[in-house]
């Protein structure tokens, strides 16, 4: 399976992170690890949501998606990975 993933930093909400990797478990525990200049500063993180794909390609296309322009405008209306609020 390949995964693609938005990280949230604990000690700071509004900050995310999206990826993709074929371990969930190990990549965040790089994450985490404060290895990877580009979510170090706003470590720790957790998993806010997760997409299992059995192809490594969709799983790409739709990372490539959650980056781009159109993707964050659906992740800002539809907030993935967090609680809905009432």
């Amino acid at each position: 399976m390949y995964y693609v993933y938005i990280l949230r930093s604990v000690g700071d909400p509004n900050q995310t992170y999206v990826g993709s990797t074929h371990d969930l478990r190990a990549r965040l525990a790089h994450q985490n690890s404060g290895k990877s200049i580009h979510t170090n500063k706003f470590k720790p993180w957790k998993i806010s949501v997760y997409v299992a794909f059995q192809e490594k390609k969709l799983s790409q296309r739709f990372e490539n998606y959650l980056k781009s322009g159109s993707g964050r405008v659906f992740s800002a209306r539809h907030p993935l990975g967090t609680a809905p609020t009432r």
